[in-house]
């Protein structure tokens, strides 16, 4: 395949310019659908005391939410790169919105479980849909629209904790329902985005120019096995994760005696930390390549991940800080490189790095959960401090041209 036809994209792109404002609608709107979604596992505490839950139980509810997000992602994903469905970005808010009202009223632990089913399936049909606009909307620059486009996300994953310490732990479950008026907003947003979408659509701006399934230097074997690595990546990076957003409240707690409000204040530092880490993996990406930021971000990791357990209260917040910011400028990295790896599926790549994303960090807060029932919170995070070095596995990635890629 002659790497013009993937040239054309490109061109086009940088001449329609990179268009901000759907950029920031986008970015916003997976801002409200992640603050959704973190909103669940911060109120764990109280769901445990409601409920009487044991930790697999809670690990349980987030393996509902991200199994079955991860499941349908790269699904959606294959099938709107084929027939792409402007409008279904606000259509997927709609089953988050459902989630939320029945969360609020949920009396019992299998209306959770349907609750946290209903969330999954609305971020199964917006990320893969929109992680395609910001790419239509990047005009060239790759790295850094899908650095702006997660970013909404990871400010929205640390604004969940912050608002359930001081919305819902006050006043309890019910007030959740508030939490509905975000998902309306969303909605109004991404409408506005699909109408967008629908006329580039008719002005032929979306049609598919490029023919190349593949990256045309590199063989079906070697892309397979470049995406066997940034699954193992992305295996290290988010279940090293899933310790931290899922159980960093009950660490706390049971090593240092803070109350649930501090603890939920640390979480949400720490998310906030991996907001700010991810904007910068994209345009470094653009700038050196992707596989340096991958390096560094898995890898430069590990010596303050080793260090963490064993940590006091101020340093365990600061190291949880340095861990947040640098984990996080990955995945944007990890998302181009596996486009550029695949340049003709950009809907089903996208879904499928989503979709492990959500999968991953499901199945570790299930695993963890039963390691912690069994041995202890802290131990947890004493096995979990060697997964960055999952990292050293970079070493086998091709290196990319993107100046060659869609």
């Amino acid at each position: 395949m002659s790497t013009a036809s993937i040239r054309i994209e490109p061109q086009r792109q940088a001449v329609e310019g990179t268009v901000f404002p759907i950029l920031a609608a986008i970015s916003f709107s997976h801002l409200l659908n992640d603050m959704i979604q973190s909103l669940l596992p911060a109120i764990y505490p109280i769901l445990k005391s409601n409920f009487h839950l044991d930790f697999a139980r809670i690990g349980l509810i987030t393996l509902t939410t991200q199994l079955t997000a991860s499941m349908l992602q790269p699904l959606i994903g294959l099938y709107t790169d084929r027939k792409p469905k402007p409008y279904s970005l606000p259509f997927g808010m709609g089953f988050t919105l459902v989630g939320l009202a029945l969360l609020s009223t949920a009396s019992n632990y299998a209306f959770i479980l349907i609750a946290a089913g209903l969330i999954g399936i609305g971020s199964a049909v917006f990320h893969p849909e929109s992680s395609r606009v910001a790419r239509m909307a990047s005009g060239g620059q790759h790295g850094l629209a899908q650095s702006v486009f997660q970013v909404g996300g990871n400010a929205g994953s640390s604004l969940g904790p912050l608002l359930a310490a001081f919305i819902v732990l006050p006043r309890g479950q019910h007030s959740i329902i508030w939490f509905t008026l975000a998902a309306l907003l969303a909605i109004v947003l991404l409408t506005n985005v699909g109408a967008w979408y629908k006329r580039r659509e008719a002005l032929g701006l979306t049609k598919r120019t490029v023919k190349a399934v593949i990256h045309p230097d590199l063989s079906p074997r070697r892309v397979v096995i470049s995406l066997g690595v940034l699954i193992a990546l992305m295996f290290s990076k988010f279940f090293y994760l899933s310790s931290l957003s899922s159980y960093f409240t009950f660490f706390l707690i049971t090593r240092f005696h803070v109350s649930v409000g501090n603890a939920e204040i640390h979480l949400f530092v720490f998310l906030a930390a991996v907001a700010a880490g991810t904007i910068i993996g994209g345009p470094i990406g653009d700038r050196i390549g992707r596989k340096y930021v991958i390096w560094v971000s898995i890898l430069g990791v590990l010596p303050f991940s080793l260090v963490l357990p064993y940590a006091n209260l101020f340093w365990t917040g600061v190291l949880s800080v340095i861990i947040g910011i640098i984990l996080a400028s990955a995945f944007s990295a990890i998302v181009v490189y596996a486009q550029e790896l695949l340049p003709g599926r950009v809907g089903m790549i996208s879904g499928l790095c989503f979709g492990l994303a959500f999968g991953l960090g499901g199945v570790g807060a299930a695993l963890l959960g039963k390691l912690a029932d069994a041995h202890g919170i802290y131990f947890v995070y004493q096995v979990c401090a060697f997964l960055p070095a999952i990292g050293l596995l970079t070493g086998l990635l091709p290196n990319l041209d993107r100046r060659k890629i869609a």
